[in-house]
């Protein structure tokens, strides 16, 4: 692991990588990589709406590394496990407690492998839900209903779900919506044009909010 010493260093480079996202690769077997298209479309929709100069192409960080100090948000999905070591879940602790800001979208399936990793990273804090009248739903657009439901799986509601440190929220799980499939091109999913513009909508809402607090 690199040492988590030259962690102030890297809190210093955050702040010259102000808009910046990266793709966060995790153990456990899971597909991590899910969704290619995703990132690089919300990206380009962001800076295209909301006046961001996001880099389009992310890059590609390990749980351990302290490299994702240098990105003040961290993307994070897939369908099954995740395993975090102690190391892994010491440096996300310091990472999230320090002012990054961690987006994980179920892709479907990881949910949960996903609550039991976090309570290493959070032995004393639980997910909680996020109200309709939290400002995630209303930033550049409006969500009066919460998080959108993009795709079908089990019936269940799409839920946003929330970890806080100091009233500050440092992790956002979204659940049972799907944004990264409505974020994919077009050809991918074939949704309907209304779905993914309320999918890149929502995104856009939460890097917006995320590069804001």
């Amino acid at each position: 692991m690199r040492r988590l010493t030259f962690v102030s260093v890297f809190l210093m480079l955050w702040f010259c990588n102000a808009q910046e996202i990266a793709i966060l690769k995790y153990q456990g077997g899971g597909d991590w990589y899910s969704n290619p298209t995703a990132l690089p479309n919300l990206i380009r929709f962001c800076n295209d709406n909301i006046g961001t100069k996001i880099k389009e192409k992310p890059e590609t960080v390990e749980v351990d590394d302290i490299v994702i100090f240098q990105y003040p948000f961290l993307h994070m999905t897939g369908h099954g496990n995740v395993v975090f070591s102690s190391e892994e879940a010491e440096n996300l602790r310091i990472y999230l407690l320090s002012g990054g800001f961690l987006h994980i979208d179920d892709n479907y399936g990881m949910e949960p492998y996903l609550r039991k990793e976090l309570l290493k990273v959070f032995p004393d804090k639980d997910l909680e839900e996020l109200g309709v009248d939290h400002p995630i739903f209303n930033q550049e657009y409006l969500f009066p209903e919460g998080l959108p439901k993009i795709h079908e799986h089990d019936g269940k509601r799409p839920q946003a779900l929330g970890i806080f440190h100091e009233n500050r929220l440092v992790l956002l799980f979204t659940f049972e919506s799907d944004l990264g499939d409505g974020w994919e091109d077009p050809s991918v999913h074939n949704d309907p044009q209304e779905i993914r513009e309320k999918a890149l909508q929502m995104g856009a809402n939460i890097i917006s909010y995320a590069f804001k607090i």
